[in-house]
């Protein structure tokens, strides 16, 4: 019989997991509902393992089906394509906390699959699938021992609430998910409107319960629904051959500790691996190249943490808090719209601005509803920017991971379409990396906003905090370079303005940190963060007054919803009209009521937004405009005011005196300035061309 079981109320409803009834070959399958939004997640585990890949074959997998949702896909093959961006992400956000909770040394191939069966429209399935992924691993034979809970938090007034529906989200300045096992926070992921560093630290704290009850109700479930955990070989490197390698090399390793570049760091270490591979590779030994390399990068890592927990010196001997070279540029371009160029040490990001018109937009079709997104921000990671050869295919996880967190970085100060009406679009390329090229994404992008002539509301900057520990021993290390993040515990990154946080995304590769801990990061974070700010400020202070004279001029003007078809005139005439004349393009967007003029040069855009402004003008008498002579007749002439307003020129108000024959005076075709001197019953106008002068 399947087993179900629901915790108390995680926000608006309990989150329920149930066991046993469906996908019951896989290794472990769990169906979890929050609300309407019904996931499920399995995990399979290959037999054998794969020791010579080098890394942990995990794989994930998370599928949005329109079904869910009750729609069917758009398109012409009406079914799903490829994964969207919200998926991969999603796929990244279960990925990283549950990776570093694996056994060291297991190489047998797991995948988790996740799929959103129902979806209420309401609640996110992403933190339902990565609680179900949580509770399918555990109730499963796979090595696979200590659960996690998560739910997403965001604050309404001076209230936190706990998984938030989609539209709290949006009005809440506060969106962060918070993984954690009983004991500590394993993963911390959202986005803000420039918090301070306490609110992220409160609503740590708030989230605790909610995540220890969700534990609680997985083992539950295992004491119903468990499988005996399987007995897998575990391949770690052979600690007699570690010893053997830390003889012959740690006095060298000691002597040349500190070396700054990466390209030189390289070297040294091939060179004493040619000299290993030379003593134990022969032709009777077992010993392979890879068997020494990871011993040697073992006897590295020792090095890394004994030098930095005792005596505080970094691999590139700077002091804990230090923060390598920097270097910002704008305008490095000469026919992008904007251009920023931020270095930190060796790594290395372009950012160019491109801005566009409404009709530029990203339209999206998610579970949730169709949306549009105005500011998008795409991150390419080359592999000459590692000095490395690769087929240069699209964009990976990773790639649309540190983008995604770019742009929620810099979001919350990027102008409504409203207040700037282009679509922007921001493309980092990374062309160097040794460190967190994310955190100089972000640095670079704002730069390069500033430098188009975006209305930024403040400067963003980011970097990415390290954390090496020995029990209740650790040191926390700031800007964190690529071995840094390879032999440390923590990757902690931080994006903000002067005034707060804007993004922060904590990965850990152990089994989690304290709040303690994490306090102790904001704080480096927010002293490192203001000294790049204040670097990027010597180069940009505040964004251009002009937008390249090679951006499109674009100008939106509200109009009342009663006269948007006044604007566009029968079968789109006006529009037409004005597009021949002025050569520009209008868009009509009905939500906002808003008209909006594309033109390539600032006087034909001025022209038609006059035209449109005429349009919907209401005249008063007194008013004096220009007017178009339409129509010439034996009393006067008729004068076009706009497209659709028009006032009749009386004989009588041409000239002082009398007129014999208007056609002395105007001809058609003549633009004229004239006054509105009254209406009549029917609201037509009366003009003069006299009382104007």
């Amino acid at each position: 019989m399947p087993t179900s079981l629901s915790t108390s109320n995680i926000g608006k409803y309990p989150l329920n997991l149930s066991s046993g009834q469906i996908a019951t070959q896989a290794n472990g399958s769990v169906k979890a509902s929050f609300g309407d939004t019904v996931v499920l997640v399995t995990a399979c585990m290959s037999k054998e393992g794969y020791p010579d890949r080098g890394f942990f074959p995990l794989m994930v997998e998370y599928r949005e089906k329109t079904y869910a949702a009750g729609r069917i896909p758009g398109g012409f093959f009406k079914k799903e394509g490829r994964p969207s961006d919200t998926e991969i992400l999603t796929c990244r956000l279960i990925d990283r906390p549950l990776r570093p909770l694996f056994p060291e040394g297991l190489t047998n191939e797991i995948q988790i699959v996740a799929m959103v069966l129902s979806s209420d429209r309401e609640n996110d399935p992403d933190v339902v699938a990565l609680n179900a992924a949580s509770a399918a691993l555990f109730i499963s034979d796979i090595p696979f021992s200590k659960p996690i809970g998560a739910v997403r938090v965001s604050k309404i007034g001076d209230d936190f609430v706990v998984n938030p529906t989609y539209q709290e989200r949006e009005e809440s300045p506060l969106d962060i998910v918070i993984v954690g096992t009983e004991e500590n926070t394993v993963m911390l992921e959202g986005g803000f409107d420039q918090v301070d560093e306490k609110d992220v630290l409160a609503a740590i704290e708030f989230a605790k319960p909610f995540i220890k009850e969700i534990i609680k109700a997985q083992k539950e479930l295992r004491e119903k629904e468990g499988k005996d955990k399987k007995e897998v070989e575990l391949f770690t490197t052979d600690k007699g051959l570690v010893a053997k390698v830390r003889d012959k090399v740690i006095k060298d390793l000691q002597a040349n500790y500190g070396i700054k570049e990466k390209e030189e760091k390289a070297k040294f270490s091939a060179k004493i691996l040619e000299s290993l591979k030379n003593e134990f590779i022969t032709e009777d030994s077992e010993i392979s190249e890879s068997d020494l390399k990871k011993a040697l990068s073992a006897v590295e890592e020792e090095v890394f943490r004994q030098k930095v927990l005792e005596e505080g010196i970094r691999p590139d001997k700077r002091g804990i808090s230090d923060i390598r070279e920097l270097n910002s540029e704008a305008r490095v371009l000469p026919r992008t719209h904007g251009t920023g160029l931020f270095k930190r040490g060796q790594t290395q990001a372009l950012a160019i601005t491109t801005l566009g018109t409404s009709g530029d937009e990203q339209f999206i079709e998610a579970l949730e509803g169709k949306k549009s997104k105005h500011f998008m921000l795409h991150y390419n990671f080359p592999p000459f920017s590692v000095g490395e050869v690769k087929f240069m295919r699209g964009p990976s996880r990773r790639d649309i991971g540190h983008g995604s967190l770019a742009e929620k970085a810099l979001l919350p100060v990027v102008p409504s379409r409203d207040d700037f009406p282009y679509t922007i679009r921001i493309v980092s390329e990374i062309l160097e990396s040794n460190g967190s090229s994310s955190m100089a994404t972000v640095c670079a992008s704002s730069l390069s906003m500033m430098d188009a002539g975006v209305p930024l509301k403040d400067s963003v900057a980011g970097i990415a905090i390290g954390m090496v520990t020995d029990g209740d021993n650790y040191k926390i290390l700031t800007d964190i370079a690529g071995i840094e993040d390879h032999c440390g515990d923590l990757d902690f990154k931080v994006a903000g303005t002067s005034k707060g946080i804007t993004a922060i995304q904590v990965d850990t590769k152990t089994e989690g940190i304290s709040t303690a801990m994490i306090k102790d990061a904001l704080d480096k974070a927010k002293e490192a963060r203001l000294f790049i700010l204040e670097n990027m400020t010597k180069s940009l202070a505040q964004p251009r007054e002009d937008l390249s004279k090679y951006a499109p001029k674009i100008k939106s003007i509200e109009v009342d919803p009663d006269k948007v078809g006044m604007v566009i005139g029968p079968g789109g005439k006006n529009i037409r009209k004005m597009s021949r004349d002025y050569n520009v393009t209008v868009d009509i967007d009905d939500d906002r009521n808003m008209v909006s003029v594309v033109a390539e040069t600032s006087e034909d855009l001025k022209k038609a937004i006059t035209a449109i402004e005429n349009i919907v003008r209401e005249f008063e008498v007194g008013d004096v405009v220009e007017g178009k002579v339409d129509k010439i007749v034996d009393y006067g002439a008729f004068c076009e005011l706009s497209p659709s307003k028009s006032g009749l020129l009386h004989v009588s108000e041409i000239a002082e005196g009398f007129v014999k024959d208007v056609r002395k005076h105007l001809k058609e075709g003549d633009i004229v300035k004239v006054k509105v001197i009254g209406k009549d019953n029917f609201g037509k106008l009366k003009l003069s061309l006299k009382q104007a002068k």
